[in-house]
């Protein structure tokens, strides 16, 4: 008989710690999961979930637009903020419903408390109505995932600044919003708020938006955005934010002036969720982006404790979380030690339009010292030139010229996400230009150009 509660708790339930309890259940663990709010976590619950949603019905006046220029006589009606957001909120307590089945149905215990460590083996659960009790577990993983901040710089942040996780829950859609950032999530909001009817200003402190993405997809995504209405403000930055006598805020910008909007989101960053986790009793100390250390196989520092997730700043990406506690599981409970590979991770960012990327940008190569070659694509899709949009897509390889082997795709436009999941498997098996170029191309799409690139960037 264990000298332990349990053979296993987990901390977190979202996608990577219900995915580790599942399995170290199946394989006869007794395990525990404790959980603050509900099952599914930040990609369920107020991430990537809910703001696809969000995409797809802001994209509907745009495919108004479309009929229209097909003949279609489509008239746009109004778009009810209140009811599209009840209805998201049902599916996401349908989905999370749907997790919670599935943990029990694994024979996990579903604890609803917030855990803390108290040593290397001991936990401290606290429910929300302050009751505490201790368990013990054999081994304990960290899956807490990330959470959205405000700055602390900028007087009136606090009370004045929306986060992401608030986008979901909008008592009524602004007619005008600054969104305060320039990464994935900024640059998502910006899309689809503007979709929704909102006047969208995006004020971002870097020189270009989208910092780590390949600088000419950032380039094309900031013109594509301006051209759809989107107003892009770049080295300019709030110092301050107070609300005038209509309530609207007022943001002081390091430019010296001032702008008034309705709402102010700040998308400028997330950070692990560790506080509360009393790390201290562990002798871990976060890095400076406040992540968890571990080794490639998701260990701590403290040898019976793991991490997984976005709470270790490795790669913050559902499917990667997922990944990660296949790979604990296998470690762990399997004597088949297994470190997920980081590199050459498919992404997609839902701005509009889309970009999808894998492997390294062109600025990644030229540090690496690789030689290279680049092909490149714009164009007008089929049915934007047929109702005479000016909206292009953007495509772009990196060939590694000693091997042949693409090492990097790039992509703008329509339905990026979907394509870039099958180039993902291309540049991960290291297929050669060659490769591709001796694939037959699907007429008429937009995909066949990137088996049909044939010149080299001068």
């Amino acid at each position: 008989m264990t000298k332990y509660d349990y053979d296993l708790f987990v901390i977190g339930a979202g996608s990577g710690g219900v995915r580790a309890a599942r399995l170290a259940a199946q394989l006869g663990k007794k395990v525990a999961v404790a959980e603050e709010d509900r099952p599914g976590g930040t990609c369920v619950l107020r991430g990537c979930v809910p703001k696809k949603f969000m995409v797809y019905a802001s994209e509907v006046p745009e495919q108004i637009d479309y009929a229209r220029g097909f003949g279609w006589d489509a008239q746009a009606g109004s778009f009810d903020w209140n009811a599209f957001r009840d209805r998201n909120q049902a599916e996401l307590t349908r989905l999370s419903q749907i997790y919670s089945a599935n943990l029990v149905k694994a024979g996990v215990e579903i604890v609803n408390a917030h855990a803390a460590f108290a040593d290397a083996h001991t936990l401290v659960l606290t429910t929300k109505s302050g009751g505490q009790r201790r368990v013990t577990a054999d081994t304990i993983l960290i899956a807490v995932g990330g959470w959205p901040f405000l700055p602390q710089h900028c007087p009136g942040v606090a009370e004045h600044g929306l986060t992401s996780n608030d986008m979901f829950l909008l008592p009524e859609l602004p007619k005008t919003m600054a969104i305060v950032g320039g990464g994935y999530i900024a640059v998502e909001f910006a899309g689809i708020m503007h979709g929704l009817g909102v006047d969208v200003t995006l004020l971002y402190r870097g020189q270009k938006i989208l910092r780590g993405f390949d600088d000419e997809v950032r380039d094309h995504l900031s013109n594509e955005m301006t051209l759809r209405g989107v107003k892009i403000h770049t080295e300019c930055d709030p110092v301050k934010l107070h609300l005038d006598e209509k309530g609207r805020t007022v943001v002081t910008l390091n430019t010296g002036g001032t702008a008034t909007f309705d709402k102010v989101l700040y998308a400028s960053g997330r950070k692990p969720k560790t506080e509360g986790l009393n790390l201290d009793a562990l002798g871990i100390k976060p890095d400076v982006h406040g992540a968890v250390p571990v080794d490639p196989f998701s260990r701590t520092e403290v040898e019976n404790v793991y991490a997984i997730g976005d709470v270790t700043n490795r790669a913050n990406l559902t499917p990667v979380a997922i990944r990660e506690a296949i790979a604990f599981v296998e470690t762990v409970y399997k004597a088949n030690p297994t470190a997920y590979d980081h590199e050459n991770i498919p992404t997609a960012v839902f701005s509009q339009p889309q970009i999808g990327t894998v492997g390294l940008t062109e600025a990644e190569a030229v540090e690496k010292g690789i030689e290279f070659d680049v092909y490149t694509t714009r164009f007008k899709p089929m049915k934007t030139s047929f109702v005479g949009g000016n909206s292009r897509i953007f495509m772009k390889l990196i060939v590694e010229r000693k091997s042949d082997v693409v090492i990097g795709v790039h992509m703008v436009g329509g339905d990026a996400g979907e394509i870039i999941q099958l180039a993902g498997i291309a540049v991960k098996a290291k297929l050669t230009k060659a490769q591709w170029d001796a694939t037959c191309a699907v007429h008429p799409t937009a995909a066949e150009e990137l088996v049909t690139l044939k010149d080299k960037r001068a």
